[in-house]
């Protein structure tokens, strides 16, 4: 049975944010990374005693906030605008007197400026989360992104994240939090899919009983990582390797124009037999299907959380060696080999991505058990939504009683 860390709460009388009221801005509240971690903190606020609210302009999660004890706050988070995002820091401001917040925490680069502002106006405490890859490519995004650096608390998702906090904004430095992007290890946990789901998705993908699965799952936002994955296909499928289809999964959201022409890439080293893209809907039960998990991609977005994913399922995990990629997926040489828990190969090296898959394809029963175990181990200590939601209330309540300012 999966074990997951459970969090320390106290009675909510004697909690440190009993009472206290945190107010969280966000994009908006679809179905996405931010809104569900937003969701999640409110929950966690609501079982301390804290009142928990989010900004926003609304979405279809809205209902599931409101039934975790949240409160939504209409707001018109959306705009990048200058003159619009003048009007909501003083609208923000208000928002903020009015419901006297303890804590404001910003998840984007857009509302973060505003936020910023806000809780200057009000000396409000401000948390930021600042995300890996947000180091920015020319001094304009640089000076852009570093706002995210600018809070009371700024929660870092991995140590890599944290060293571009520092160098982007040296007053940082004493403020930084190292909070990981955390999954639910009760949904993402091998014993609680179905064997009916696992085939329900490869029937869906039309794949054989006999046939190997090497699932890319991370967003689709650039034709590079994926040219590196076709050629790697290219290359297994030249030496001769047989029964093993390449799909490359997505939400039905990318960009359209990226997808053709990565449809026509694929088309053009003849693997429309063997890779091509499908809709994933049970994530879960995609993983178990799969025989690994590729991320090839150097900074996509959505590479952490597929490749916990995946190792929270157990399923072997091959990522791209940049930007934390170490930190979520061990192996060689940052740990010892007995410690690995995936497999990370040089960036657009399409021959050592295919070597790798090669060599998990071919994993013996015994080595692949003991991979899986390790690597489930590795998600629910570091990774587990409990653990997060511990690290972030932490900060919550430092900032409330005074600390950090």
């Amino acid at each position: 049975m999966t074990q997951v860390f459970r969090l320390p709460f106290q009675d909510r009388a004697t909690h440190p944010l009993a009472g206290a009221t945190v107010l969280q801005l966000i994009p908006d509240l679809e179905e996405n990374a931010a809104a569900r971690a937003a969701i999640d903190v409110a929950a966690a606020l609501g079982e301390v005693g804290a009142r928990a609210l989010i900004a926003c302009v609304g979405g279809r999660l809205a209902g599931e906030l409101q039934a975790k004890g949240g409160i939504f706050v209409p707001f018109p988070s959306r705009t990048k605008n200058p003159l619009v995002m003048a009007l909501n820091t003083r609208r923000l401001a208000r928002i903020i007197i009015a419901e006297r917040a303890d804590v404001v925490h910003v998840h984007s680069r857009a509302l973060a400026w505003v936020a910023y502002g806000a809780t200057r106006m009000t000396a409000t405490p401000l948390v930021t989360t600042f995300r890996s890859g947000r180091q920015g490519s020319n001094p304009i995004a640089i000076r852009y992104n570093s706002v995210l650096a600018r809070g009371e608390a700024v929660l870092a998702d991995s140590n890599y994240a944290a060293a571009l906090a520092r160098e982007l904004y040296a007053p940082a430095e004493g403020k930084i939090r190292v909070v990981y992007q955390g999954i639910n290890c009760r949904i993402f946990a091998p014993e609680t899919v179905t064997p009916d789901r696992v085939q329900a998705v490869r029937r869906h993908w039309k794949v054989a009983p006999h046939e190997q699965i090497v699932l890319v799952a991370a967003p689709v936002r650039h034709a590079s990582s994926h040219k590196t994955l076709i050629e790697a296909a290219r290359l297994l499928s030249r030496s001769g390797a047989t029964g093993v289809k390449f799909i490359l999964a997505s939400g039905g959201k990318e960009n359209s124009a990226l997808n053709h022409g990565i449809d026509r890439a694929i088309a053009g080293e003849g693997l429309q037999g063997i890779m091509y893209r499908a809709v994933l809907d049970d994530r879960p039960a995609a993983y178990l299907a799969a025989a690994v998990v590729v991320t090839p991609a150097t900074e996509a977005p959505g590479f952490a959380e597929t490749a916990i994913q995946a190792q929270a399922m157990g399923t072997p995990v091959i990522a791209a060696n940049a930007g934390d990629a170490p930190e979520v997926v061990l192996a060689p040489p940052r740990v010892a080999e007995p410690l690995r828990t995936g497999f990370l190969v040089k960036p657009f090296d399409a021959a050592a991505l295919a070597v790798a898959i090669a060599n998990v394809l071919c994993l013996g029963a015994s080595a692949g058990s003991q991979l899986s175990f390790r690597a489930r181990q590795h998600v629910e200590a570091h990774f587990s939504t409990e653990r997060i939601l511990a690290g972030t209330l932490d900060a919550y309540a430092v900032l409330r009683h005074g600390g950090g300012r």
